[in-house]
């Protein structure tokens, strides 16, 4: 991507877009677009198209989602579906019609079966079912991938979708009931420490495990995959089944390679917010997929590896946390 080449962040308020949009201002890209909701509502097909004619961006990086956790995922299905669904369609398609040169579609690890192999690869993808708590949200996420390998077949396009693992870092979200485990997780020591709680419930058994990512990490990866070569970028966006009879989705994984059961990662959050009581697991409430560790291979293998490990990223977000208390 040249410096002064028109790139569009789509969602650049949320969690991934303003990290990329920090990465790229820190390389020196001068003409980044961006829009609130309020300015471009990206359900609608028209005022998308509209803003794509208007400035012809060359690249996208399509971070903009209906996200939230379990609680959110189970308590408002039909928007999760619905808006997700809506934004790809709008993007993807303006992005095609105007002439977009790359386009990177973010999704998410929950896209594979609940009960995948671990390390999940990429080529796992539609081998199994998936989590109910949070299937309408993957569900879209496949449809997108879909959409990306559908265009780049028949208009030739260069659309790859990036699937990160769970996703932790500055600007997150502390909601109460809807942020994902690490923001929640350190709202609820934060809180006990303030008002000298004597235990903390943690959600679930403590026994699933997860990989986690800083934010400013996956936004690199982001702006190293949209820079890749050509040669080395048209191989990450798969082949035509029809014609080659092999499952080659425009798919890559975003992660960090490594595992920490929630019980471990409440224990390094306790430890991180200096809260001193004791911690109880509710086992009533539900652990989710038992394990989601991604494969990173095709992603070391074009060359990048993050750099943040949980422990600091941890103590960042705690005091980008504190700023906004």
């Amino acid at each position: 991507m040249d410096k002064h080449a028109r790139i569009y962040v789509a969602g650049h308020r949320g969690l991934v877009g303003s990290a990329i949009v920090r990465n790229l201002e820190a390389k020196g890209y001068t003409n980044i677009l961006k829009r609130t909701h309020a300015e471009l509502d990206l359900t609608d097909d028209k005022a998308t198209d509209a803003f794509f004619a208007e400035h012809k961006p060359e690249y996208v990086f399509l971070a903009a989602a209906k996200v939230g956790g379990i609680v959110a995922n189970n308590t408002y299905p039909a928007e999760f579906i619905r808006d997700n669904l809506a934004i790809q369609n709008s993007v993807i398609h303006s992005a095609w019609k105007h002439g977009v040169k790359r386009l990177l579609f973010l999704g998410s690890s929950c896209i594979y079966p609940k009960l995948a192999p671990q390390p999940m690869k990429e080529e796992h993808l539609l081998t199994g079912s998936l989590e109910p708590t949070n299937r309408p949200y993957a569900l879209a996420k496949i449809a997108g991938i879909e959409m990306c390998w559908s265009y780049n077949r028949q208009y030739g396009t260069q659309y790859l979708a990036a699937m990160p693992t769970n996703l932790y870092g500055p600007g997150d979200n502390y909601h109460p009931q809807n942020s994902h485990v690490i923001p929640a997780l350190l709202r609820k020591f934060h809180e006990a420490k303030q008002s000298n709680q004597p235990t903390v419930t943690v959600w679930g058994s403590g026994t699933p495990r997860r990989e986690f990512l800083y934010s400013d990490d996956m936004a690199d990866a982001c702006v190293y995959l949209m820079n890749l070569p050509q040669d080395q970028y048209q191989a990450l966006l798969g082949s035509d089944e029809s014609k080659t009879g092999r499952f080659e989705p425009p798919l890559i994984n975003v992660g960090v390679g490594e595992d920490v059961t929630i019980k471990a990662l409440a224990e390094l959050v306790k430890q991180t917010v200096g809260y001193e009581g004791n911690i109880e697991f509710d086992t009533t409430k539900p652990d989710g997929t038992p394990r989601k560790l991604m494969d990173v291979t095709r992603l070391t293998s074009a060359g990048w590896k993050s750099q943040t490990n949980l422990q600091e990223g941890l103590f960042q977000v705690y005091k980008d946390f504190l700023v906004d208390q």
